[in-house]
């Protein structure tokens, strides 16, 4: 059973909504950059992995621009972190949260949609977790910083599960809201583990002394 075009609608929505929160607070944060700076920064972080999903399955024109849902959604979650951020403050890492929750819902709908659109298992896992990965990774170009995929341990990985449980429950015919947010939530969880307790993945061995 592939996914239901609504459920793959609010999970990419309520996804552009989180990374939009989570890119304006970067540019608040980290940046300093001003409403428009933040607002921009936010559709960025928002968007972002979309079009690279929908660019690379050929889903032309992006959904982004063939929706006006998405941008709206993108800027009012811009928006609202411009105006709330002193407020967000008071949460613990709302940034690494809100990019984790982020992560999960694209790397559940990008994998979802990858199927969609006739690819196999693989792939399909391998652009969930593209879509997971990439607004963050523009982010985090555009405010100078190393992207998040290449230093932080648990970032790609998790994505790749989630990616891996959504396409494990499509092929299984049990696809649906219940474990679309299973899949998501067990990528989000391994995510903030990894956060949590500094978990890295393997680095190169070292040299003997």
């Amino acid at each position: 059973m592939i996914a239901e075009p609504t459920l793959l609608l609010v999970l990419d929505l309520v996804g552009t909504f989180v990374f939009a929160l989570d890119g304006a607070l970067v540019a608040l944060r980290v940046a300093r950059l001003d409403i428009v700076g933040a607002i921009t920064l936010g559709m960025v972080t928002a968007i972002g992995g979309g079009i690279i999903r929908d660019l690379l399955i050929g889903a032309v024109p992006p959904a982004t621009f063939s929706d006006w849902r998405y941008l709206a959604v993108a800027t009012a979650g811009g928006l609202i972190a411009f105006l709330l951020g002193h407020r967000l403050e008071r949460l613990s890492s709302p940034i690494t949260v809100l990019d984790a929750a982020g992560l999960s819902l694209f790397a559940v709908i990008g994998a979802s949609k990858a199927l969609d659109f006739g690819l196999g298992a693989g792939q399909a896992v391998l652009l969930g977790a593209i879509t997971g990965v990439g607004g963050g990774t523009l982010r985090d170009v555009l405010v100078r910083r190393v992207p998040a995929v290449l230093q932080s341990g648990l970032y790609a990985i998790p994505a790749i599960i989630g990616a891996a449980l959504t396409v494990a429950a499509i092929r299984a015919d049990v696809f649906g809201p219940v474990t679309a947010v299973a899949a998501a939530a067990i990528c989000f969880l391994v995510r903030m583990i990894g956060v949590r307790y500094d978990i890295n993945a393997p680095g190169p061995p070292r040299r003997a002394p």
